[in-house]
């Protein structure tokens, strides 16, 4: 078999062991790495990822490691790390990685603290490195199955995400190239404390007008984020704005969803996440509530969630602050395409 490019995975969670065995089926050299023994031990023991993508067989042909010097040495190194690993992963490989190497971002949120967007944390640490943001619907319950998923690849360096692109993009992966990596980013990140709060809405017990409603007017509040610090709009219409946020409000795969359904039915927002595990949508809550108040623009479904979150606001009532806001027009400058 004639490999058609070298591909290192860091970090062996859902999403980094589905892009490694999609890779791998699409005839990849892969390298799936994890800090933690117990994973890869799992892995190898079981032939699976047992615990997030039970069932899923990862292919004997993938290396698997502990070892971060062999997971640097591939042209596309992808993080599918926590939002929290980020920096930290970043700073192990600075001094051991190629110059040029492209590394693609495959996890949403902002960085707590500073709000940073992913791109902006790797293109500082890692200086040499060719950075490209990876967003879209996609779970990878789904991607593991191979079953048909659009991404996109976004990026200033193009030749940088049209090279992510030729390497990943198979018969049931496509992938679209965007400039606008900040749209990109922060609708992957936003969407988060969307889904959150619509799971919420479904725990309470609220209908699907509600739902619709939360959806609808959560994408113009992040077109608004966006566009206010220099997104295009019509990145908010695409994959990685509509696309991502319905898949995540409205999926049972969704991690997001599934921790707001515990804190709808009355479960603390520290116990829903302690149940459910990584639920990103938690941290972008605060960090997308101190970004919109540093840059003065009006988030209000993102402040109730931070509410519910951090300031153990009732959600019942968020749902009677947010409706019962003084009236106002639905169409915006900032929102058109």
């Amino acid at each position: 078999m004639e490999l058609k490019g070298s591909i290192s995975i860091l970090g062996s969670g859902g999403w980094g062991t589905a892009l490694a065995i999609m890779a791998r089926k699409y005839d990849h050299d892969v390298t799936l790495w994890s800090p933690f023994k117990k994973e890869i031990n799992g892995i190898l023991r079981f032939g699976e990822n047992k615990k997030l993508l039970p069932g899923v067989p990862v292919p004997p042909g993938i290396c698997l490691t502990t070892e971060i010097e062999e997971a640097v040495q591939a042209e596309l190194i992808i993080f599918a790390v926590p939002s929290f690993a980020v920096s930290s992963t970043a700073k192990l490989i600075a001094d051991i990685i190629k110059p040029n190497t492209i590394i693609a971002n495959a996890g949403k949120g902002l960085e707590i603290g500073t709000h940073r967007r992913f791109s902006e944390v790797l293109t500082e640490l890692l200086p040499t490195a060719r950075v490209v943001a990876l967003s879209g619907p996609s779970h990878a319950e789904e991607v593991a199955r191979d079953i048909p998923t659009t991404i996109i690849s976004a990026s200033k360096d193009v030749e940088a995400a049209e090279r992510v692109q030729e390497l990943l993009m198979n018969p049931n992966f496509r992938i679209y190239v965007n400039t606008d990596v900040m749209g990109v980013e922060l609708g992957g990140a936003m969407k988060n404390v969307i889904a959150l709060s619509a799971g919420i809405c479904d725990g309470l017990g609220l209908g699907d007008n509600t739902k619709a409603a939360l959806m609808t007017r959560g994408l113009t509040e992040i077109a608004r984020l966006g566009v206010n610090m220099g997104a295009r709009s019509a990145t908010f219409a695409g994959l990685s704005g509509m696309g991502d946020l319905i898949v995540t409000c409205a999926s049972p795969h969704s991690r997001n969803r599934r921790a707001g359904i515990l804190i709808g039915q009355g479960h603390s927002p520290q116990e829903a996440v302690h149940l459910v595990g990584t639920v990103e949508g938690y941290h972008a809550a605060l960090a997308g509530y101190e970004l919109a108040r540093s840059v003065g623009v009006d988030m209000p479904i993102t402040e109730q969630c931070w509410g519910v979150c951090y300031n153990n606001q009732s959600p019942r009532d968020s749902i009677s602050v947010l409706m019962e806001r003084p009236r106002c027009h639905e169409t915006e400058n900032e929102w058109v395409f």
